[in-house]
């Protein structure tokens, strides 16, 4: 079976957890993911003054298309900027034209309210973006930590790019893989990280990731919800 694809577009501004934790959770889980900058291949300056280096320019990348996410983060002016982009219009309605999943986060979906895409879906945003993403009752909104309506899969904020990218590895490579990354992240990564610096350990860190995870129940096209920690 041929390789899962993923686009995460990358506009000046954007948040950098929400770019690079859903990048590395998709590459650990096989997926190939190419960072494109929206404007092109040199370094982006992101929300915190991060310097991202792209894989490729976006217009070099869409030669490449179709991809199996497109993957829109947030941060206030890198939302701003994705939805002031022809380009980015573009691609969202080819995607949503071929049913192909569209996955945002933080004020990533207020892009989707700018280019037309999604409406009547059930989503979620950062809570400061609620009032903008909601103008024209467009969406119904949730409050969920991470909500998956069809094709169109939304998310909350940095605190929850893990399961953003988690939810967009179970949709393309399927639950066991997901449960897969759960392990992981819980068991090497939080886990070993804090013995070997010495602090308590706090299982609470870890039985959320799960709980939030196994709450997650993925079944054909119906509206799925992350639960509060």
């Amino acid at each position: 079976m041929a390789s899962k694809r993923a686009l995460v577009i990358l506009a000046k501004g954007a948040e950098e957890m929400e770019t690079v934790i859903p990048t590395d959770v998709m590459r650990r889980a096989g997926i190939k993911v190419t960072v494109a900058g929206l404007t092109g291949k040199e370094p982006v300056q992101c929300s915190r003054d991060v310097f991202i280096c792209p894989d490729a320019s976006l217009e070099d990348a869409r030669k490449e298309g179709p991809y199996d996410v497109v993957v829109l983060p947030g941060g206030n002016l890198g939302a701003q900027n994705l939805s002031e982009s022809a380009a980015v219009k573009d691609i969202l309605k080819d995607q949503e034209s071929r049913k192909g999943l569209i996955a945002a986060i933080c004020a990533g979906p207020t892009a989707l309210l700018a280019h037309g895409i999604g409406y009547g879906s059930k989503v979620t945003t950062h809570p400061l973006a609620k009032d903008k993403m909601m103008n024209g009752a467009h969406y119904s909104y949730s409050e969920s930590r991470v909500e998956k309506d069809g094709n169109i899969l939304t998310s909350r904020g940095p605190g929850t790019s893990f399961e953003f990218g988690l939810a967009i590895v179970e949709t393309l490579l399927g639950k066991e893989v997901a449960e897969q990354e759960v392990d992981w992240i819980s068991e090497m990564g939080l886990g070993y990280n804090f013995q070997q610096c010495g602090h308590s350990w706090k299982p609470g860190w870890k039985s959320a990731l799960k709980r939030n995870y196994f709450n997650y129940k993925l079944s054909g096209c119906c509206t799925h919800a992350w639960h509060m920690f």
